[in-house]
């Protein structure tokens, strides 16, 4: 290309070449178009919030770790004492994207988790890693499973308290799921209440709840401080089962499609980084077991990254399903049909009136587009689908093909 070309080739024609994909348009035109940054992010410097859980992990690895400079972004973690909390700073503007709920992002979308407004999920942050607690109180009368509680519960009439972390939220559904598999219906025979991740220990500890769900450490961190058993792992539930997301609004990946992509890349990059070796898995758990992040000690994190399960009443097991972040690129990607599974557990237990277009909904929220930008980007495998199966902890089969066949399925719902 001659100095003459580039000379008149002004900014306008360059962002008309980059909008148009430079369809047509020689080599030389589409090199000019690159080295002048049209596919750069456009926000230099973003805010993440994360609540203090592990499966924050590669967010903050991403940032400390320097992994997002090199896609021309700087990530700024921001600690966030409450998933509602979460939730209203992504809504208004505060935080640019988050580690959050995959329900909750849903939530949002459809106007039944507080303010409605247009969302999106650019990726899995992790895979399992979740755990269901009940008090030793509970353990020590029988109940520590599902069986033993729902024996308990029958011959030992009371009101029984569980908490979750957010109403339609990814613990709120595996412990209605879970619940109601043992044949306890959580609508109607418990009071279920909602207590933020940190919070959930002490409220055990004083005798506000019989159990929870929750992410880790915080079950672990139960059986450390001895007022709680592990009932069962929300992997038992549904193996692989989708958690946390990048999360952010429709509106900011419209205005921000660059730094979106860039952002997931390098968050894509920081979960690979993780699962690549122990070393690496427990550099991971003393960086976030720092108070910046999630405030506990490294013993609390460090066993169940690396699959090193106890139950609390001396029972140990090496679960090969533990959290993960990455797993060759199997986490990540965000399947319409793990979208759609919580749209059917929001009709089930009432939370949405009339079934949703479920298949709809999926596409405008898990904006698949952006992550296989950013999987190319960071040399990260792609599924041959966008939809996946599973069988869950009663047997029954998700594949996504009739979702609203499977939520009226159930026996137990709303």
């Amino acid at each position: 290309m001659t100095d003459l070309l580039k000379t008149s080739l002004n900014r306008r024609t360059v962002l008309q070449a980059a909008t148009v994909g430079a369809v047509g348009v020689s080599p030389a035109l589409r090199a000019l178009v690159h080295a002048q940054g049209s596919d750069a992010p456009e926000k230099k410097e973003v805010k993440i919030g994360f609540i203090p859980l592990t499966d924050c992990a590669s967010v903050v690895m991403a940032s400390v770790l320097g992994i997002d400079k090199k896609y021309g972004v700087t990530i700024i973690p921001t600690k966030e004492a409450s998933w509602a909390g979460v939730r209203d700073k992504l809504v208004n503007g505060e935080l640019d994207f988050a580690h959050v709920l995959y329900g909750l992002v849903y939530g949002v979308h459809l106007g039944i988790a507080g303010p409605k407004k247009d969302m999106a999920v650019l990726m899995n942050l992790n895979h399992n890693g979740q755990a269901i607690t009940l008090s030793k109180k509970l353990a020590d009368k029988g109940a520590v499973n599902g069986a033993g509680l729902a024996k308990l519960m029958a011959s030992e009439k009371r009101e029984y308290t569980f908490a979750q972390t957010f109403p339609t939220g990814t613990h709120a559904m595996w412990l209605y799921y879970w619940l109601a598999a043992h044949g306890i219906d959580p609508m109607k025979d418990a009071k279920v209440i909602t207590v933020p991740p940190p919070q959930m220990v002490a409220n055990m500890r004083v005798g506000n709840m019989d159990g929870f769900c929750v992410g880790e450490p915080w079950n672990h961190r139960a059986i450390m401080d001895g007022i709680g058993v592990t009932a069962t792992t929300t992997q038992d539930i549904w193996k692989d089962h989708p958690e946390k997301v990048l999360g952010t609004t429709s509106e900011f990946v419209q205005k921000y499609p660059n730094t979106a992509r860039a952002v997931t890349a390098a968050i894509l990059e920081a979960g690979r980084w993780i699962d690549e070796s122990l070393g690496n898995k427990n550099k991971m758990a003393e960086t976030i077991a720092g108070k910046a992040y999630v405030n506990t000690g490294v013993d609390a994190i460090n066993q169940r990254i690396l699959g090193r399960y106890q139950d609390g009443m001396g029972k140990t097991w090496d679960d090969p399903n533990h959290m993960k972040f990455y797993n060759d690129g199997a986490v990540n990607f965000p399947y319409l049909s793990d979208g759609m599974w919580f749209l059917t557990q929001h009709k089930r237990w009432g939370l949405l009136k009339d079934h949703p277009d479920y298949a709809g909904v999926a596409k405008a929220i898990n904006r698949t587009d952006v992550y296989k930008q950013a999987a190319t980007a960071s040399k990260t495998p792609l599924p041959k689908s966008e939809m996946r199966t599973h069988k869950l902890v009663d047997g029954v089969v998700w594949d996504g093909k009739d979702p609203a066949k499977y939520a009226d399925g159930f026996k137990l719902k709303a």
